[in-house]
């Protein structure tokens, strides 16, 4: 609890700067401010209450302060958020994350791109928050924003091992069942997309053979044709759309793919030699 309370004092905290004394803690997140009462409350047995709870307070856009007014307490408490890389065990990291990413952090809708990050007002934070995620195994980069510093993560993967190791496992949930519906999504696409261009070649294929018979077919040539060649110069026209598995299982006897694709090159050839002016 403390440590996750020192991610949040981390990001949202500020010191007055007319009574040194005071301990302030400012969101314009809800959910952050009422989590941070909540740990006060649990680790200080600081009985007050939150500002969201007012309805003017909770209106959007609205910073919800959470002020410690007794110096002697407030000096307790930064002295108890005190933490640090060696010190921290596994469950600490966790709750240490998980409090930045309340205070500070969001992810993208998972139908659109895959995007976590946390918005950091100094660079030791970002840097802090990689080495927790990487003591986790997942990596994140850092990059700059205008006046702030932004840890981020853009692989599916790794957003889904960090909402795991925050223990938001509801949206982790929600995330992986949109992802793998994306996922088929693409897939499906891809699959169908690769069977249209197969199609596509096909069809050109088989057109130009039957055009390549054609001339073939008005030139003496043709009955000089032998029996087999004669027999796929007919299936090809009688049948356009046929592969050429499709056509082999046709021939008498049938053949396979490899001889189909022999015998129309071997038209080919012949009528490209009449097209040439050539005799065969």
């Amino acid at each position: 609890m403390l440590a996750e309370l020192a991610a949040i004092y981390d990001f949202c905290g500020k010191d007055p700067e007319n009574d040194t004394g005071k301990m302030v803690i400012s969101s314009e997140n809800e959910q952050a401010a009422r989590k941070c009462f909540t740990l006060l409350k649990k680790t200080f047995n600081m009985n007050k209450n939150c500002p969201a709870d007012g309805a003017s307070d909770s209106s959007k856009g609205a910073i919800l302060p959470v002020i410690i007014d007794d110096p002697d307490m407030a000096g307790r408490v930064r002295s108890a958020l005190k933490v640090t890389l060696d010190t921290m065990r596994s469950c600490c990291k966790r709750a240490y994350i998980r409090g930045a990413f309340l205070a500070a952090g969001s992810v993208s809708d998972p139908e659109k791109s895959y995007h976590f990050e946390i918005v950091c007002q100094q660079m030791r934070q970002a840097h802090f928050l990689a080495e927790l995620l990487k003591s986790f195994e997942i990596e994140a980069k850092i990059t700059d924003r205008k006046k702030h510093y932004v840890l981020y993560i853009k692989d599916g993967t790794n957003i889904a091992m960090a909402l795991n190791v925050m223990g938001a496992h509801v949206a982790l949930m929600d995330f992986e069942n949109t992802r793998i519906l994306k996922d088929m999504r693409n897939m499906v696409n891809r699959k169908v997309n690769c069977e249209t261009a197969n199609i596509g070649k096909t069809v050109t294929a088989a057109q130009r053979q039957i055009d390549e018979i054609a001339k073939l077919t008005d030139s003496a040539l043709y009955e000089t044709l032998s029996p087999e060649l004669k027999e796929m110069a007919d299936l090809r026209v009688a049948n356009p759309d046929m592969t050429l598995t499709e056509l082999g299982k046709l021939c008498c006897p049938p053949i396979g793919k490899s001889g189909v694709n022999h015998r129309l090159r071997k038209l080919s050839q012949m009528a490209g030699g009449l097209s040439k002016g050539g005799e065969l």
